[in-house]
């Protein structure tokens, strides 16, 4: 069974939740997954800065941070996402799309690297955009 949470931590903002799980499930189907547990957290700059420093080491904002979460008792996939609607909002202006386009690909991104996939490299980042842009393509979001 996948169960997709979705948490709005954002002190003004709010984020259409059965859109969000809709956007998260379909990653983790799309991607094999059959037993999940995901929580996909909307916040601003200031808490995003926040888990960046505490977590990651970065001083930064940042526009998402994904958690895997592993237990041997729980689902065979678990984990967090954290979502910045500020800087999703800025993204969204800079590249000329609409904000419920921009936060649907930092919640596909944010659930891909729950499920193991990386960035690092040019070559893992054009991969993983086109896995981002297919998903937007299938989800119809525009």
């Amino acid at each position: 069974m996948i169960r997709v949470e979705s948490i709005n931590d954002h002190p003004k903002r709010r984020v259409r939740h059965a859109e969000i799980r809709r956007t998260a499930a379909a990653v983790l189907k799309g991607e094999g997954v059959t037993d999940a547990v995901l929580r996909v957290v909307f916040t601003n700059d200031s808490a995003i800065r926040k888990l960046n420093t505490a977590w990651l080491g970065h001083r930064s904002t940042t526009d998402v941070i994904s958690f895997p979460l592993a237990g041997d008792d729980g689902p065979a996939v678990e984990g967090e996402i954290y979502v910045n609607l500020d800087q999703a909002r800025r993204q969204a202006r800079e590249y000329g799309v609409t904000e419920r386009n921009e936060i649907a690909r930092l919640v596909i991104h944010g659930s891909l690297h729950v499920l193991g996939h990386d960035d690092a490299t040019p070559a893992l980042r054009r991969k993983m955009s086109g896995l981002e842009d297919s998903y937007l393509g299938r989800l119809g979001v525009r």
